[in-house]
């Protein structure tokens, strides 16, 4: 179960190491300000907290979207209705990046984007054949929920169930994922609270689960389960709830979980991860803590991407 929060703005710059300077990057910043209750900051406080600047002393061509609504739509049905079509038009973004070339940073509202982030790897082809996507989901939480087992009745915990193709299918089209992700494309790791009627669709999944250890030691499981997902998938995409995280780094997170790995942690993991796999296509955060302390949660964040991006330039510069 988990709750929705707006986020307040900070920004914190933090310094580059030498060995990431000069490389040949191309990053697009794609922001999804909409969530299942209406609109966020929190997208607007990521993309501000320092990340642009290090990445102009990183040499990066930078582009910065955010996903909108028509003018019809902006008046249309409730939030949630609202959110389908604005993951549609934030698909639209991923798409567009990964044929220019552009490396996607998702900045999100909210974890339910995720939807509309897969939608645009998996329609990103030449062709225009659906892509096979595999994704990592790291969170406290596995948000398998549907409207049949949700204890809150908020869409928060839910978004891998609709990405699974097992809730509100309207919102998974209208978000443009079609078909849906296949169970065994798509891994947990650092899963540590779930509601019981979600432990029971999750026994019943063929999702596969990596620990908070595995994660925080990047333990032979890890790679085991992305060496599978990456033999069988077109793209893979990484996704980061904050929550994730020991509550020390994301202390304000109204969802935030004890026992989590810190961001230097999981910094390491995503280097790792996309200097091994070019299939590694995007990343992607929420949610951002309504307030940050001491700049500890937007410090994290910049952490984590910088940890991706030196991956990426690693494979650059290998090939």
């Amino acid at each position: 179960m988990r709750r929705l929060a707006p986020a307040l703005c900070f920004a914190l710059v933090l310094p580059i190491a030498a060995s990431a300077r000069g490389q040949s990057l191309r990053v697009g910043l794609a922001k999804q300000p909409f969530s299942p209750t209406g609109t966020s900051v929190g997208p607007n406080t990521m993309a501000s907290g320092g990340i642009q600047e290090m990445l102009a002393k990183l040499g990066a061509t930078v582009r910065v979207d955010e996903s909108k609504l028509t003018a019809a739509q902006d008046t249309e049905y409730g939030a949630w209705k609202r959110l389908g079509w604005a993951l549609g038009d934030f698909a639209q973004i991923v798409a567009r990046n990964e044929r220019d070339g552009f490396f996607t940073v998702g900045l999100f509202a909210t974890c339910p984007s995720m939807p509309g982030m897969v939608a645009g790897l998996q329609h990103s082809g030449a062709d225009g054949r659906p892509l096979r996507i595999g994704m990592l989901w790291l969170d406290a939480h596995p948000d398998f929920n549907t409207p049949e087992t949700t204890r809150s009745g908020s869409m928060g915990g839910m978004p891998v169930a609709i990405a699974t193709g097992r809730a509100l299918t309207n919102l998974r089209l209208d978000a443009t994922l079609d078909p849906p992700l296949r169970d065994n494309d798509v891994v947990m790791g650092g899963v540590r609270l779930i509601d019981p009627l979600e432990q029971d669709l999750l026994d019943h999944s063929k999702i596969q689960q990596l620990s908070v250890s595995d994660v925080r030691r990047i333990t032979p499981a890890v790679w085991t389960q992305l060496d599978r997902l990456n033999s069988q998938v077109d793209k893979l995409y990484i996704h980061v709830d904050m929550d994730v995280l020991d509550p020390r780094e994301v202390s304000t997170h109204v969802n935030a979980v004890p026992g989590g790995p810190s961001s230097e942690e999981l910094a390491a993991l995503f280097e790792r991860i996309f200097a091994r796999y070019p299939k590694a296509s995007a990343i992607g955060f929420a949610t951002i803590p309504p307030s940050d302390p001491g700049g500890l949660a937007i410090a994290a964040l910049n952490r984590m991407i910088l940890g991706a991006l030196k991956g990426v330039q690693a494979r650059q510069t290998a090939r």
